[in-house]
């Protein structure tokens, strides 16, 4: 990348033209790259070459590859791998197409003339519409973020936030055929998740303060047609939470088929620390809520309560949830409200399971 230089003004300092210059992006671009290819250009030429290198070492150690799927532990965790996402795929792919359409077709504007003006009965509403509206914890993020721009009050779009990834018709009918069983699951995670998502949207409205939530600078989508938005928001949510539905299959099967059942069992065996364990596992393993309840089945060593805990703290608070509520609302709101639902939800959750389960 060729660089130019600006001669300095008279009286300004002669070296400063040089500093700027080499403080510059492309000065540090071109540090970066100085081949001259800029560093995406060096990504999409190293990108194949890496790919290449991983084909031919698996071609070359195939054989003790192939020896170690055949071992007795490889056997187990690629059969709860496989089942995992087969079952978990059609709900994320339904859910990623319906969240979409959502998010494009449906204006803002629709959310604010539906609710009611005051806050206090606005909350119960705004949570009570996640449960006619599909869509993931990716997708209500930004539509929370949305609703706040249009004037909605923040403590209903935070319910909303909370509520729609959580107890939408996706989520509900996959934990229905992820518990066959056991369709009380499906009561318990509806009752536990829209009291966690009231009760968090009435606190904000009472104790919240306007200087901790930063309202949203831009619209979703902006400039594009309704076409492109739609597929463009597809692939976006087909690839981030598809990234995190494998990593959380690949836990799952680590977990049934590594891990020795006695540490699980530790664990499970405690109805306090089983609880506090699953709530913890739920925010490291970042799973979208449209699969989660599959991995939770998967999880038998646990009491049912434990599991609903993972199913009721994982859409409302996780690793990637706390980035985007963070580059959404601001830090200040995040670090306050991420620890008020965690804590919240958990407490809901084990006294909804106690009575329910």
């Amino acid at each position: 990348m060729a660089m130019t230089k600006t001669a300095p003004q008279d009286g300004a300092d002669p070296g400063q033209a040089e500093r700027e210059d080499a403080g510059s992006p492309d000065a540090e671009l071109a540090d970066a790259a100085p081949d001259g290819h800029s560093q995406e250009e060096a990504r999409h030429l190293n990108s194949p070459l890496l790919l290449t290198l991983l084909l031919l070492t698996a071609v070359m150690f195939q054989d003790p590859i192939r020896g170690a799927l055949a071992a007795p532990v490889m056997q187990s965790w690629m059969t709860v791998f496989v089942a995992v996402m087969v079952q978990a795929l059609p709900f994320l792919v339904l859910g990623v197409l319906l969240s979409a359409a959502i998010a494009v077709f449906v204006p803002p504007s629709f959310f604010a003339r539906a609710l009611p003006k005051h806050p206090a009965l606005a909350v119960p509403v705004a949570g009570a519409a996640g449960a006619v509206l599909p869509g993931c914890e990716c997708a209500s993020v930004p539509v929370a973020g949305a609703l706040v721009r249009r004037g909605v009050t923040p403590a209903a779009a935070l319910a909303f936030l909370l509520s729609a990834p959580a107890i939408n018709p996706i989520v509900l009918t996959a934990t229905a055929v992820a518990f066959p069983g056991n369709p009380e699951m499906v009561l318990a995670r509806f009752v536990a998740s829209l009291l966690v998502a009231c009760s968090m949207g009435w606190l904000w409205h009472r104790l919240g303060r306007t200087d901790w939530l930063r309202p949203p600078a831009r619209a979703s989508y902006e400039g594009q047609g309704k076409g492109a938005a739609f597929w463009g928001s597809v692939r976006h949510d087909v690839t981030h939470a598809g990234g995190f539905l494998v990593i959380g299959a690949m836990a799952a099967a680590t977990l049934k088929a590594v891990v020795p059942a006695d540490w699980l069992g530790v664990a499970a065996g405690h109805p306090v620390l089983s609880v506090l364990f699953l709530a913890a596992l739920a925010v490291l393993l970042s799973i979208c809520s449209e699969a989660d309840a599959f991995v939770a089945a998967s999880l038998t060593q646990f009491s049912l309560t434990a599991r609903l805990t993972f199913l009721v703290v994982g859409p409302m608070i996780d690793l990637k949830l706390f980035a985007m509520q963070a580059g959404t609302f601001g830090r200040a709101f995040a670090l306050r409200f991420a620890p008020a639902t965690f804590a919240l939800a958990v407490v809901v959750s084990a006294l909804t399971g106690m009575v329910l389960l």
